[in-house]
């Protein structure tokens, strides 16, 4: 593997051919300098997603962490039951999640995905915290989506630069109509049309920016078309080449830039009961921009930062009204 060590001392080894690195000779609990958060964010631009080991810190420094890097959101659009005293921080717990929405599984996405591309300002990068996780299984796998728009061939990428996609909660997939996540994503929709390639508002680099958790169609072209499209699309962002595969101890945390990635939850625990809880943090992203200048547009839902969103509080006044007196 190759390592290099930055000016502020820390390392940064090299993970996989595309994409990943894992960054070494740091404390995360301690105080961080800002040519340490500087050589952080400089490697994070680079590899994408950077992992560190055996971090031991709380929520409310995973919080101040996040904050380094820009605006911390609150947990989640859809998260009615955050946290109490951190309400930046979304719980990735399976049987928290069964329960409170009839579902068995961990997150409100489980195929590959960019964190809520259903917003017209998706997070700018994530951070997530393991706590409590098995000792075998449950790796979460990355991809580089500027490579895997570099990877097309150049009457694609042409292609590909002209086109815009409609990106909402439950794309391609069906939700039970009864059940409790169904009603959450009723009652608080959150739908955005984003350019197919995204130019990274920091590197300049194009990103190919769907994904089969969020993507549901091509607008301005046919339905056929717009399945064969993403087909190839989806095929291309998630080639092997260009993903980095994490096996996860306690402590040990991820970082992830959203604008140019997409990740899949574990894919081998669902039919065995192993604890895994993992906790999230995210940053306020900008709207995305195309390479033609178009930026993305809100089509239902609201800019997604740190308020809690209205839907929500909304939900929540019609239960205190409810209360007895």
């Amino acid at each position: 593997m190759s390592t290099v060590t930055t000016d502020s001392g820390i390392t940064v080894t090299q993970l996989a051919g595309h994409i990943g690195a894992e960054i070494g000779n740091v404390d995360l609990a301690g105080p961080l300098s800002d040519a340490v958060i500087n050589d952080i964010r400089q490697a994070l631009l680079k590899w994408k997603v950077v992992f560190f080991r055996n971090q031991q810190i709380d929520h409310a420094q995973q919080v101040a962490f996040t904050s380094r890097f820009g605006e911390v959101t609150y947990a989640h659009p859809h998260e009615d039951e955050p946290i109490e005293g951190h309400p930046q921080i979304l719980p990735i717990d399976r049987s928290r999640y069964e329960r409170r929405n009839g579902l068995r599984r961990s997150s409100y996405e489980s195929r590959w995905h960019t964190d809520v591309t259903a917003a017209v300002n998706p997070p700018a990068g994530s951070i997530l915290r393991a706590v409590d996780v098995p000792s075998f299984g449950g790796d979460t796998q990355w991809a580089n989506l500027v490579a895997a728009y570099e990877g097309l061939s150049a009457p694609l990428r042409a292609l590909a630069d002209t086109l815009k996609a409609e990106h909402r909660f439950a794309a391609n997939t069906r939700i039970p109509a009864g059940s409790k996540l169904a009603k959450r994503f009723a009652d608080n929709p959150l739908v955005a049309v984003h350019p197919v390639v995204r130019v990274h508002p920091e590197t300049g680099e194009r990103a190919l920016f769907v994904n089969p958790g969020f993507t549901s169609h091509i607008v301005d072209v046919s339905p056929a078309e717009s399945e064969k499209l993403l087909e190839l699309f989806f095929e291309q962002v998630t080639k092997p080449a260009y993903t980095v595969r994490f096996h996860w101890n306690n402590g040990d945390i991820a970082f992830w830039d959203n604008r140019a990635t997409a990740h899949l939850a574990p894919q081998d625990l669902d039919h065995i009961e192993v604890e895994r809880v993992l906790y999230r943090t995210t940053i306020t992203g900008d709207v995305p921009v195309g390479v033609d200048g178009f930026r993305s547009q809100l089509i239902e839902g609201e800019f997604f930062g740190n308020a809690v969103p209205t839907a929500l509080q909304q939900a929540r006044q019609v239960v205190a009204d409810a209360q007895p007196a």
